[in-house]
């Protein structure tokens, strides 16, 4: 089971597309910790905080739709290099001035170039997959997960050096560019994929979801909000409800995204063994366990392991899914994939405004509980649908 990340780590091509999805998930690791910090130092509260947040989905939904236009006419090697450098760069944006407005704008600008790379680096996955006959979807999302678990413990790391918080991010931004400019002429040179991608008789459409398709959607919906609610509140969680000690709030973040990372580093080995069905079915299961274990334990350790659970339960979900509409019938790669983006991207980034609202008027254990009860959802569409 193993096997397929010898094949992975020993291919540049696929180590390179890989550095793409380490990028986001480092890069969003990293502000996911610094959340918390904008709350208590513009004293907004939970319903506010989430209202900052939506500035990302808003600029994800707002591009999303002229993503793939781009990558057909500019083609997906170029799309995916420029994605991974301006993003790079939006993640500084938002706290490089002592001024809360800049944080909206930033997070529009990080929104716009999140949708850009996550399409355009799936759809390269997708694409190497099938040109070189590898299996590399789930450990390229190991790989984000892999960077969101790295990037969650770097502010405990810089703040043994006392170094602030905007100078951090501009520290995590220059180590993004760094990394793009290490694999830049190996995306480049994917010549084969870029043929097989960006053919000039697909025409992208917008088409409306049925059958299973929207099966597929509402499931990754309830993962996708799963997934933004952990990243976007577990420090906060570990902070206001389990009052941790300071060094452990960025620990709840690591435990899940490390199992995340887990999960998907060995799920391109167990998915061909126990279907993709039973997968999403035992991710569900997993998710609701360790959501009732944060929701009624919370203590650091149990929290942490409650978010390793869940973590691990989101794990494949994502892997699957893509990979199902990259070849779902009827649409180009690019298409089916910016569909799915659409719909998956609303449920990471907008679920975590969800969760403020619930939140403020409510308690964030209750808006966990709504978390957990998506898990549920997720797991009688499992059954229903064919993969």
């Amino acid at each position: 089971m193993l096997s397929h990340l010898s094949i992975f780590f020993m291919h540049k091509k696929s180590m390179a597309v890989g550095t793409a999805f380490f990028i986001m998930g480092f890069l969003f690791g990293n502000w996911a910790t610094l959340i918390p910090f904008v709350k208590s130092h513009y004293q907004i509260d939970d319903a506010e905080l989430g209202l900052i947040l939506l500035s990302l989905p808003l600029g994800a939904m707002f591009f999303n739709p002229l993503s793939p236009m781009l990558i057909h006419r500019f083609g997906l090697q170029k799309m995916t290099v420029n994605g991974m450098f301006f993003i790079s760069i939006a993640y500084m944006i938002p706290l490089c001035y002592d001024d809360i407005y800049l944080v909206p704008a930033g997070l529009i600008l990080i929104g716009i170039t999140i949708t850009l790379l996550n399409i355009a680096a799936n759809t390269l996955a997708a694409a190497l997959e099938k040109t070189e006959q590898i299996s590399i979807m789930s450990t390229c999302h190991g790989l984000f997960s892999l960077g969101l678990m790295i990037g969650s413990l770097m502010r405990s790391v810089t703040l043994l050096f006392n170094i602030s918080e905007k100078n951090h991010m501009f520290f995590i931004g220059f180590c993004g560019i760094s990394a793009s400019i290490i694999v830049l002429k190996t995306i480049i040179g994917i010549k084969t994929v870029n043929e097989s991608i960006t053919d000039k008789k697909e025409k992208f459409k917008l088409i409306l979801p049925h059958g299973a398709l929207l099966t597929m959607i509402i499931i990754s919906i309830c993962i996708n909000v799963t997934e933004g609610s952990m990243a976007d509140w577990a420090s906060l969680y570990m902070k206001e409800i389990v009052q941790t000690n300071p060094y452990f709030i960025g620990w709840g973040i690591f435990g899940y995204s490390a199992f995340m990372a887990i999960g998907r580093f060995f799920g391109d080995g167990i998915i061909p063994v126990y279907g993709r069905n039973n997968i999403l079915k035992y991710g569900a299961t997993l998710s609701f366990v360790g959501l009732l274990t944060v929701i009624i334990f919370p203590f650091t350790w149990t929290s942490i392991l409650g978010f390793a659970f869940v973590g691990l339960g989101v794990s494949c979900g994502s892997p699957i899914l893509y990979a199902a509409a990259a070849n779902y019938p009827g649409i180009p790669k690019s298409g089916g994939l910016a569909l799915m983006n659409t719909f998956a991207m609303t449920g990471f980034l907008a679920g975590p405004v969800i969760i403020g609202f619930i939140s403020e008027n409510t308690s964030l254990p209750v808006a966990f509980g709504f978390v957990a009860a998506l898990a549920v959802l997720w797991f009688i569409k499992s059954i229903k649908v064919i993969l």
